[in-house]
């Protein structure tokens, strides 16, 4: 396996040498050099305030080996690379932990000095998070006292095979740690994505499903989810005691669901537009031709962003009677402010990015992988690292996480109108900034009801900055715990995360969250009633499936 993994490196180094391939990086060195030299001179403008900062370390240092040598515990963290007992109870190992920590926001305060609205601030933000998610003692043997504990029970050969693991990993050209979860525990169309259901219209950009009924009555408006284009739809049907489309479809909900499908080459020039009218305005053209009713929109993420994109655009055009209301999960739609993603918002990486991208004509699942994954390092990186290499642990059986391994492809068109119209230029924030066929699209101009739901956690769309962006729409607004996928799979039956409501709309997030009511267990039910509010009030009888085209998921959501 290693001759075979050295040889294929030495015929790839060859063929660059020859000019036969020519390196390609979604993203710009350069630019990463020049905002950490501007970061650097910009710190280096601050004298007064750096002195500060190191004799405040120097106080703090004290304090730490004062406390070490004399055996002082220190405050337990909450981190999960340091649950074993050991790190709070064993002297040794709290020192190291302790150590690690102080050293870690020390830096980070350092970082903080340098204030700048050019995002060089943000690029240096997440190089220092991603070394310090490397360097903590939680990844290494030596350091680690599970590691060390386990090496001692198998004689070391926990640690070899970890080792075998590591180099079949590479050898597959995929990079590291691709034993997040098992991949064989789950498989789609029956043990996840199961949810009975039919596929009842597809075009080229997207099946829609529509879901079996389970009661003898249903709401007369039926419910259309528009999920991102980055996974599979079935986040929201994951196993059947998480399934969000379960519990709506038991709840008496007719439920139709997108799934897009994984685009290739052909689809290169598909762009926002085309995902928005060939997309969601065709579904729920769909949907009202089927149901005979306006629908409730319902999306997350990227979802929507553009299902507002939609409203604006049917706004626009005199059809905002078509959406009955709208629900967007954890979406933006100002994006002033995206905290550590705009160190990824620059001229130089999405120059780089469109290069990239020319030939093949999207940018790959396994990318958008590496980068989420990068993002929550310790979660989605390095507690492999330490499973698989270091403790020889099997990968776990979590629907969520085998989710998030079934990627999907955005083609280049897309990318590159969102990255620069959306992302970079904020087009959306502007009353006509951006135009989806030859429509201007403002986002005042929506009429349709709207309810906003962030997660507090959220790594991808801060809470704050989607909340702020209700409040610009005029959307009713609620707060859910947890983070960006586990805030939304929560099921009324695990009485978990809780959420937040208020009435008042304060220009500051946190001065909305202080005054709002905390409620225990899922917002699930908070929403179906926010649902009821907005229609008619009125059921039917349940709308069953005559004219199905293939069983739930689809061919779609099964494509590599």
């Amino acid at each position: 396996m290693i001759a075979e993994m050295s040889r294929r490196l030495t015929e790839a180094a060859e063929k660059m040498m020859k000019g036969e391939v020519k390196p390609s990086l979604p993203f710009d060195p350069f630019a990463i050099a020049q905002a950490t030299s501007e970061f650097a001179l910009g710190l280096a403008m601050k004298p007064q305030d750096l002195m500060e900062v190191q004799l405040a370390a120097a106080q703090q240092w004290g304090a730490f080996w004062t406390g070490a040598l004399a055996g002082t515990e220190s405050e337990k963290p909450r981190d999960r690379r340091f649950a074993a007992a050991e790190w709070q109870d064993d002297g040794y190992y709290r020192a190291i932990r302790d150590a690690y920590l102080l050293a870690s926001q020390q830096l980070r305060d350092v970082v903080a000095l340098g204030e700048r609205s050019d995002g060089s601030q943000a690029t240096v933000r997440f190089l220092l998070d991603q070394y310090l998610n490397a360097v903590s003692p939680a990844n290494f043997a030596a350091t680690n006292p599970e590691v060390v504990k386990r090496t001692k029970e198998t004689n070391g050969a926990n640690l070899v095979q970890g080792f075998a693991h590591l180099v079949e990993d590479i050898a597959s050209g995929k990079g590291i740690v691709q034993r997040r979860t098992d991949p064989q525990a789950f498989e789609k169309g029956k043990t996840i994505a199961a949810t009975p259901g039919e596929v009842v219209f597809e075009n080229e950009l997207f099946q829609l499903i529509q879901y079996t009924p389970t009661t003898n009555k249903v709401a007369a408006e039926p419910l259309l989810y528009v999920p991102p284009l980055v996974n599979r739809f079935y986040m929201i049907d994951l196993v059947p005691r998480q399934s969000l489309v379960k519990w709506l479809v038991d709840e008496g909900r007719t439920v139709f669901v997108i799934s897009w499908v994984n685009p290739s080459e052909k689809h290169k020039n598909k762009g926002v537009g085309d995902y928005v009218l060939e997309g969601i305005v065709a579904a729920v053209e769909q949907v009202r031709k089927r149901i005979g009713t306006s629908p409730d929109l319902f999306a997350f993420c990227l979802g929507g962003t553009l299902v507002a994109i939609a409203l604006a655009w049917l706004a626009a055009k005199k059809r905002s009677d078509e959406v009955n209301s709208a629900t967007l999960i954890g979406s933006l739609v100002d994006f002033a402010d995206m905290r550590d993603w705009s160190a990824f918002v620059h001229e130089g990486h999405l120059a780089a990015l469109e290069d990239h991208l020319e030939d093949r004509g999207f940018i790959d699942s396994l990318e958008l992988q590496r980068l989420f994954a990068a993002m929550r390092a310790n979660d989605l990186i390095w507690s492999s690292v330490v499973n698989h290499y270091l403790l020889d642990k099997p990968a776990p059986a979590s629907d969520l996480l085998y989710w998030f391994e079934d990627g999907a492809r955005i083609p280049a068109a897309f990318l590159k109108s969102y990255n620069r119209d959306l992302l970079l230029n904020n087009k959306l924030k502007e009353p006509a900034g951006f135009e989806v066929g030859g429509v201007p699209i403002d986002l005042a101009a929506i009429t349709t009801p709207m309810l906003v739901i962030a997660l507090k956690d959220d790594h991808v769309s801060a809470w704050e900055a989607v909340y702020r962006g209700a409040r610009d729409i005029g959307a009713d607004f609620v707060l859910g715990g947890s983070g960006h996928n586990a805030g939304v799979i929560n099921p009324p039956a695990a009485n978990k995360h809780g959420y937040w409501t208020g009435e008042e709309r304060p220009a500051d997030a946190d001065e909305w969250l202080a005054r709002a009511t905390r409620h225990e267990g899922s917002w699930w039910p908070r929403w179906t009633n926010w649902l009821d509010s907005k229609g008619a009030g009125k059921t039917v009888s349940a709308r069953t499936i005559e004219d199905g085209i293939e069983p739930a998921p689809g061919r779609y959501a099964m494509m590599p």
